[in-house]
């Protein structure tokens, strides 16, 4: 019998989430706004994840491994783990820009917005932005293994300098609107990473 089978694709209606609260941030997306973007009522929303809040941690996830996806892709095509890293941030930076609901990280933008009166969506959102961290920190390590970033470099303080280069160059990009800008800054950042030490 199919009588108890959901009636919806839940990987789309999260999807869909994600894109609206990752436009609008967590505050000013209203319950009838998700109604609209997932096409559900509210009661079928708190059945499925629990509450606003809930779909909103499954978005902040869903932004996270789509992301993680995107850096494994250009790592891929790229044939390298740092022009393969470098491919990704120019893509998220820049190329993105124009197609994605902010030009903003989501999940800076969680935790900008989210005060101590949501501790636990603040929680997510600060411990997705530490898995992206540890994801450039092994892209870093798989660098060194390959002879492209000295033996000498920390990879997990480097994970941190190229997660504040990615937060500086979409705030700097937003602010100046200048790609030909942007685009130098992520080519200089790199051309230091491989620099011999």
């Amino acid at each position: 019998m199919m009588a108890n089978v959901a009636k919806y694709d839940r990987d789309d209606v999260i999807k869909k989430a994600m894109l609206l609260f990752w436009e609008k941030g967590f505050n000013g997306t209203s319950t009838r706004d998700l109604q609209q973007a997932v096409d559900l009522r509210p009661g079928s929303i708190y059945s499925a994840f629990g509450s606003k809040d809930g779909l909103f941690k499954e978005a902040l996830r869903c932004y996270s491994t789509n992301t993680h996806a995107l850096l494994q892709e250009k790592i891929q095509q790229q044939g390298s783990p740092l022009s393969g890293l470098q491919a990704f941030i120019h893509c998220v930076v820049v190329r993105n820009r124009s197609s994605a609901p902010s030009d903003m990280c989501m999940l800076v933008k969680a935790v900008a917005e989210l005060t101590d009166s949501n501790p636990e969506l603040l929680q997510e959102s600060q411990s997705l932005m530490k898995k992206g961290e540890l994801s450039f920190a092994r892209v870093l390590q798989e660098a060194q293994v390959q002879g492209e970033l000295s033996l000498s470099a920390d990879p997990q303080s480097l994970a941190k300098y190229i997660q504040v280069q990615l937060i500086g160059l979409r705030t700097y990009l937003r602010t100046s609107n200048d790609v030909v800008a942007v685009e130098q800054l992520i080519e200089n950042t790199f051309q230091m990473l491989k620099a011999p030490h």
